[in-house]
């Protein structure tokens, strides 16, 4: 509307008076229309005429001002027409002709004259209303109802009635600047009020004469159009260029916000694999120790807290690495989207790097846990040695103990021929005995050796008992060859022996022999790891009891011998010990070891039951842990095929996709229950010290592996469409835009792996448009695969479809956003940043822009174009 010069015309259209019919009637369907009658009306009112001439002389002023001038009446004041002509001056920013500086009316004429030849020659009406002026007043009545929309009260229809209240004005002034104006305490009944806050706020910080009268707008019942279409067109000019620096700063604050984002997630990044990586450091160490324990329970201890650490300590630090991986694409993706170059994290912590340290724990763990169950066996072993060795030295000591003495005495000088030969039969017994008992020492002195070659912790001890036991094994040996010497020297003096007792020694030696093996069979100690050893023991065993009557058969024979040698002494009153001289070996030791036999019988019946309970305990373990494996491995399995064939097959909006992928992820978590059951009875199976299970191929370690690929797998799709969607919405791409190109790149993905190789790929560009020679193929081909893989993946494949289809910002346009700014300067101050951009991001960009130094440089002139360029990687700053 400034555009036209708001002169009161004349010549205002009026509207025409149809002839009134008889008794001064109007024709039926001629009606004139409320605004006619106004119009007419005002044509006839001095007070309407006095607002036009007041409106114009402050419109004419407000430009006039500019040149250090103003007018007081029109008609007089451009009488001569040197100011009409200095008023358009200013209004175009043009040169007019000459004025003639002359007082005659002529002179006058002529300035005149050149003004409106001026104003013809831009194409200006002074009269009537043409439909370039209508298009402006629509123009400029849209931007007050698009500004004023918001606000409550206030409705902008037209140009005179829709601005009594005062309400539209404030709400302009509020939209712009609402530090000038406080909206909220404006009152819709004092208009009066309203009109002069806005025209004094207006006056003070925009500029903006006073061109109306609150009294005049808010009393006529019609305000007049034009005037108040001139009075809002000034605030149309002083907020044009108000809203070309914020678009300005908008721009710049949106790339600034970028940036911003990516340095923290940079960040971030950093600190989450310096912690990882710290983890992971201080955890192999301790993985990699294999200091053994001398006990069972020390390595039970160590075998629980590497439990702790697989079920507490590792799935944490699992969901960290998996994050961290995500966290890296996403920012990848975001620095890609926005043309920001590529983020190298620090030496040491690329994802490769993390995935190495990663790679080189689970490897330290898995020796680790194959160490501690080998050391677990060898401890077994070598408590059950010692046991064994201890058991059997005890049985040797007792049997061992006196014999020294025994076969140091001379009893044979003074005893008679019997007795004599009583001795050397007693001997000779002693000698079979002994020599049942070298097989009890070869076992004792291997066992002891055995102990040693297996490291066990208390072999010194065990090496002094079993030396002291083969001394006196020697020393046995050397005195039973001199007793039997001094024996038969002494044989050929005695000539009469007892028969009977020799029978007896005979009989009853073996028998005892028999007994004391029977008693240490039935108290040896057993270890088995299936129901069939304990079986075979079992077996054994009942073999074992078969043969006591037999045994006892031969005790009642050898009792009888004896009962037959005191019957003889007692028929022939013989003066001499009813004891054996033959044996060591008494019908009450016989007696005693029997019963302790048959004591022994029923308490390795109930021994050997209870470790046949035992293993069916085991192996009911067995059998559910590897019900369970058998439907939790394959369930893994299935999932993971699921997922492979979802991420080729799926099609729709990539919402729809996203939630599918994360109903698949809600029914993998709800499935960690099955999995954390399947770890309980894992456990259980362990401190069973159960190593074997042969109804299924499945181990914890291939569960807990499968599951870990799983949530890894879903974890990293799920990312994929989150990329997507991230690069669908950033570059503007539609969803019937991403469809077409999975459509393209599924139907060319001939091997359904999600890849396509180069012919593959060069197939769909072509099919998709693409006019390709050799040079632009090899081209596209470094974006695409830049490592040369061969083959290129669906992400690729977008990226590269979007930069060829979106438009994102780039350094140039940031650049002309802060030459805006800076009002075409080559450099900006900082004052302007903090005038036009919010705190924050002012203090970053005063913070990272360096100094101006080129030509026209002022003091505190800071290099935006340098600093837009970096923003981009587009130079070394």
């Amino acid at each position: 509307p400034a555009a036209r010069l708001p002169l009161p015309s004349p010549q205002r259209r009026r509207p025409q008076r149809e002839p009134r019919g008889a008794g001064g009637g109007r024709p039926a369907g001629h009606y004139m229309t409320q605004e006619e009658e106004w119009d007419r009306d005002l044509l006839l009112d001095p007070a309407w005429e006095k607002q036009q001439r007041k409106t114009f002389t402050a419109w004419c002023n407000s430009h006039l001002r500019k040149a250090g001038t103003q007018i007081e009446n029109i008609e007089e004041d451009f009488r001569n027409g040197l100011k009409l002509m200095l008023l358009l001056e200013v209004i175009s920013g043009e040169r007019l002709p000459k004025p003639d500086r002359g007082k005659m009316r002529f002179h006058k004429i002529a300035n005149v004259n050149k003004a409106l030849d001026y104003i013809a020659s831009k194409g200006v009406k002074l009269v009537s209303i043409g439909a370039e002026e209508t298009s402006a007043k629509e123009g400029l009545l849209l931007w007050c109802q698009r500004k004023t929309a918001p606000y409550r009260n206030v409705n902008i229809q037209n140009f005179h009635l829709s601005w009594k209240d005062g309400l539209g004005l404030c709400a302009l002034i509020h939209r712009h600047r609402p530090d000038l104006i406080d909206y909220s305490k404006l009152n819709k009944d004092d208009p009066i009020g309203n009109i002069n806050l806005a025209m004094e706020i207006a006056e003070k910080h925009l500029d903006i004469p006073k061109m109306l009268d609150a009294e005049d707008v808010v009393n006529t019942t019609r305000p007049d159009e034009r005037t108040i279409m001139t009075y809002v067109s000034c605030y149309y000019h002083a907020f044009a260029g108000a809203q070309k620096a914020e678009t300005a700063a908008n721009r710049i604050c949106k790339v600034l916000a970028v940036n911003q984002e990516n340095e923290r997630l940079m960040e971030e990044y950093e600190r989450l694999a310096s912690e990882l990586l710290e983890w992971i450091r201080r955890t192999i160490p301790w993985l990699e120790n294999r200091t053994p324990e001398k006990t069972m329970q020390a390595m039970q201890k160590k075998l629980e807290d590497f439990r702790d650490y697989r079920r507490k300590h590792k799935p944490p630090k699992v969901q960290e690495k998996c994050q961290l991986e995500i966290n890296f694409n996403t920012l990848q993706t975001k620095l890609r989207i926005s043309n920001r170059p590529a983020f190298m994290p620090s030496e040491g912590k690329m994802v490769s790097d993390i995935a190495g340290a990663w790679q080189r724990l689970e490897q330290a763990e898995k020796g680790y846990e194959e160490w501690l169950l080998n050391e677990i066996r060898r401890l077994e072993r070598l408590e059950h040695l010692a046991e064994k060795f201890r058991q059997k030295a005890s049985t040797h000591e007792q049997w061992a103990y006196g014999k020294e003495q025994i076969l140091l005495q001379k009893d044979y000088e003074s005893a008679s021929l019997t007795e004599v030969r009583a001795m050397l039969r007693k001997h000779e017994a002693f000698e079979s005995d002994l020599a049942a008992h070298q097989d009890r020492v070869e076992q004792i002195a291997a066992i002891a050796q055995e102990l040693n070659e297996l490291d066990y912790h208390d072999a010194a001890s065990v090496n002094d008992r079993c030396q002291k036991i083969c001394d006196q094994w020697d020393s046995l040996g050397t005195l039973t060859q001199k007793r039997r010497e001094a024996l038969e020297r002494t044989e050929k003096l005695l000539e009469t022996i007892d028969q009977l007792h020799l029978e007896f020694a005979k009989r009853a030696a073996p028998f005892n022999n028999w007994m004391e093996g029977a008693m240490e069979d039935l108290q040896d100690m057993f270890i088995v790891h299936s129901i069939e050893e304990i079986q075979s023991l079992i077996s054994a065993h009942d073999q074992f009891k078969a043969t006591l009557p037999e045994a006892d058969g031969e005790r009642q024979a050898i009792l009888s011998i004896q009962n037959e040698v005191e019957k003889v002494i007692q028929s022939y009153s013989m003066r001499i010990s009813a004891s054996n001289p033959y044996s060591t070996v008494t019908v009450e030791e016989i007696r005693t070891k029997w019963e302790k036999v048959k004591q022994l019988v029923p308490q390795r019946d109930q021994s050997l039951q209870e470790e046949l309970a035992r293993q069916h305990a085991n192996e009911r373990l067995r059998r559910q842990f590897a019900a369970q494996a058998n439907v939790i491995g394959p369930w893994i399995q299935t999932k993971m095929e699921e997922i492979a064939r979802s991420s080729i097959e799926m099609t729709g909006p990539l919402e729809d996709q996203m939630n599918q992928l994360k109903q698949y992820e809600q029914n993998i978590i709800n499935y960690k229950h099955n999995i954390d059951k399947l770890e309980g009875d894992h456990q259980l199976i362990q401190e069973a010290l159960v190593f074997d299970n042969k109804h299924t191929n499945y181990t914890m370690e291939h569960i807990r592996v499968g599951w870990e690929l799983l949530l890894t797998t879903i974890a990293r799709t799920i990312n994929e469409v989150e990329t997507q969607i991230l690069t669908r919405d950033a570059k503007g791409i539609t969803q019937e835009q991403m469809n077409d190109f999975r459509a393209s790149f599924n139907h060319f993905d001939r091997r359904k792996n999600g890849l396509m190789d180069h012919d593959d790929f060069r197939a769909c560009l072509i099919s998709m448009g693409y006019d390709l020679g050799e040079a632009e193929f090899a081209r596209i081909m470094t974006l695409v695969d830049p490592n040369g893989q061969g083959t290129v993946t669906f992400q690729s494949f977008i990226d590269f479809m979007t930069r060829e289809t979106a438009d994102t910002d780039t350094a140039e346009q940031v650049i002309a956003s802060f030459r805006i700014l800076a009002s075409d300067k080559p450099y900006i101050l900082a004052d302007e940043l903090r005038r036009e951009l919010p705190p924050e991001q002012a203090q970053y960009c005063i913070k990272r822009m360096p100094p101006y130094t080129g030509p026209g440089s002022v003091p505190g002139a800071l290099d935006y174009t340098s600093f837009s360029s970096a923003l981009y990687g587009e130079s070394d700053l």
